[in-house]
């Protein structure tokens, strides 16, 4: 069905949302570890708590629709080690990644997961890698090198920032495994039916581990904590999961996943306004070659969700 102007300039508008509302998540994380000495784990599991409710509602919304089948063993088993990986186990790193690097430089490596998917489909699917693939992979690698040997030579605690580097992309590599093992499960399921179930199973894992980790007492932060975790939650959760939903039932994959191209130059914006993070010319140009190379790569090709 043809799209109306109308209906492609509110998908753009939404996709630009949903990607705004993703960029903002790590300067509220690092806004949180400077307010109050909290950990990741406590930190990822009050953003569950907060933000379970919300896709309770929306699984709720979508399991009320008229016709609609009970999900089958295969749907709940994908679910549940999608659900662990993509959503939990990835946002874990990230998490704990961004205890020790810029906000900046997280979204990079993270932007990183669609050079990754590429590389996994080569390695699992046997898709041939082409020369202008190849050639993206090497910009983008090299443009990351590039910003983290800057901040590498830059922080005096060079070995926190390598672990922290060396986390975020645990977590873009987790990420993309996930992409490339949820297509059935999206396609079967509609993506704001797996997702709202994905994110209910990842708050189980959550939980789960802060249990096994951590006392109650933990959850005990200042309210200032609780209001960050909050709009994490809502701003830079469910929110944007949602927008990006409807994005994508207005205009097509690649549209959003080009889009999505804004993040980093969001995240910058971010840490430098609120976190004080200084741009430099090394950063400018390794970030210039990261998403030029992620353009190369997701140009004209299926694309799924923005990472969280």
């Amino acid at each position: 069905m043809e799209l109306t102007p109308r209906e492609r300039t509110a998908g753009l508008l939404l996709a630009v949302v949903g990607v705004l509302g993703f960029s903002f998540k790590a300067v509220l994380v690092k806004l949180a570890y400077a307010a109050h000495p909290v950990d990741p784990v406590t930190l990822l599991a009050l953003r569950m708590i907060y933000s379970a409710p919300l896709f309770a509602a929306l699984a709720w919304h979508v399991e009320r629709a008229p016709g609609r089948a009970p999900l089958e063993r295969r749907d709940v088993l994908a679910i549940a080690w999608l659900g662990c990986i993509g959503y939990y186990l990835s946002s874990f790193l990230d998490f704990a990644g961004l205890f020790h690097i810029k906000a900046s430089l997280e979204r990079l490596i993270l932007f990183l997961y669609p050079t990754i998917v590429v590389l996994l489909s080569a390695v699992f699917l046997r898709r041939r890698i082409s020369r202008r693939t190849l050639a993206a992979l090497v910009l983008s690698y090299a443009g990351i090198a590039l910003v983290f040997a800057h901040d590498l030579a830059a922080s005096p605690q060079s070995a926190n920032v390598a672990l922290g580097g060396a986390l975020v992309f645990g977590s873009a590599f987790l990420y993309a495994a996930y992409l490339v093992g949820a297509g059935p499960a999206i396609a079967r399921l509609g993506s704001r039916r797996f997702i709202a179930w994905a994110m209910l199973v990842s708050t189980a894992f959550v939980l789960v581990q802060f249990a096994l980790l951590r006392p109650l007492a933990a959850l005990d932060v200042p309210l200032a904590v609780h209001g960050l975790v909050l709009a994490m939650a809502v701003v830079s959760t469910f929110v944007p999961v949602w927008c990006v939903a409807e994005a994508l039932k207005r205009v097509d994959a690649n549209t959003v996943a080009l889009v999505g191209c804004l993040g980093p130059v969001f995240t910058i914006g971010f840490g430098h306004a609120l976190l004080g993070e200084r741009i430099g010319a090394l950063q400018v140009a390794g970030a210039a070659a990261v998403l030029a190379g992620v353009l190369l790569v997701t140009w004209r090709k299926p694309a799924a969700v923005p990472q969280d």
